[in-house]
């Protein structure tokens, strides 16, 4: 019922994020994952794309503290699978995760 969104800062350099969205598959597009290994294989992925932030987040400590691209993304992520992001972590050390809401 929730998510850890992990090494977002990561993309901290990248001017566009893709997002896959769906499959399309002889006109068709799927918006789940394909299950049929021959139509998997015959799909093109559908991108959604988004504009990068291309600043630091490795020294945030506050959700409202992130770019406004990094939130308009993470929004789209959880509107795409249908779950609230509780944690997000912008760098490797323990003091480098934001906890949104409690997990436990």
């Amino acid at each position: 019922d929730s998510i850890a969104i992990t090494k977002l800062d990561v993309m901290d350099i990248l001017p566009k994020i893709k997002v896959c969205t769906g499959y399309k598959h002889n006109g068709t597009v799927y918006k789940t994952f394909p299950l049929n290994i021959d139509v998997l294989s015959a799909s093109e992925p559908v991108y959604e794309e988004f504009d990068g932030w291309l600043s630091s987040t490795k020294e945030i400590k506050r959700y409202d503290d992130l770019p406004a691209n990094a939130k308009r993304y993470l929004a789209r992520l959880e509107g795409l699978m249908g779950v609230k992001i509780k944690m997000i972590s912008v760098g490797a050390d323990r003091g480098e995760t934001l906890s949104l809401e409690s997990i436990f």
